[in-house]
């Protein structure tokens, strides 16, 4: 079985579309998980942001920072 990066690496170089596509799936495929699987798999996440945090390579970002910049991004308001 490939291990991840092989696999990253892979799917990194294919076409947009496809890339889209199976970004798609892997997505839908979190959907199977029970409720338990997800807390762990969350767990988890947040215990590897913790450590990247500690160890220097993030940087931490305010409630309003995050908020503006979610703004922009989403661009002008229609409504």
């Amino acid at each position: 079985m490939p291990d991840l990066n092989e696999v990253l690496k892979s799917a990194l170089s294919l076409p947009v579309e496809e890339r889209a596509r199976l970004a798609d799936k892997l997505l839908a495929s979190l959907d199977d998980l029970d409720e338990q699987e997800a807390e762990r798999l969350w767990a988890e996440e947040a215990q590897r942001r913790l450590e990247e945090y500690r160890a220097g390579r993030v940087m931490a970002s305010d409630s309003q920072a995050v908020a503006d910049k979610a703004s922009r991004l989403a661009g002008p308001s229609t409504g």
